[in-house]
């Protein structure tokens, strides 16, 4: 079984999105809207109004003489219904 949703991405922008009632996971690689939107009622009950989803890119990062990647990943912000919550 692949992992659809991951964890809440906490960030500073996400937290302005709460009061929208807008919140953001980040999730797997290969998941889809209609999987997200499955996903949030089985495991929070909540209806997704809309899902919008990112794929961050990967970056290259230095350290000292060292080159390496810093892996990218996907992440989704979804709308829910006014009135529920995801604690």
């Amino acid at each position: 079984m692949k992992d659809i949703l991951k964890s809440l991405h906490i960030t500073e922008k996400g937290t302005g999105l709460l009061q929208e009632n807008k919140y953001v996971f980040k999730v797997g690689s290969k998941t889809n809207k209609s999987e997200i939107k499955k996903e949030l009622k089985k495991l929070y009950n909540v209806d997704a109004l809309s899902v919008k989803i990112i794929n961050v890119p990967r970056k290259k990062i230095r350290v000292g003489r060292q080159e390496g990647w810093k892996r990218g990943y996907k992440k989704a912000i979804v709308e829910i219904k006014k009135g529920q919550k995801i604690e």
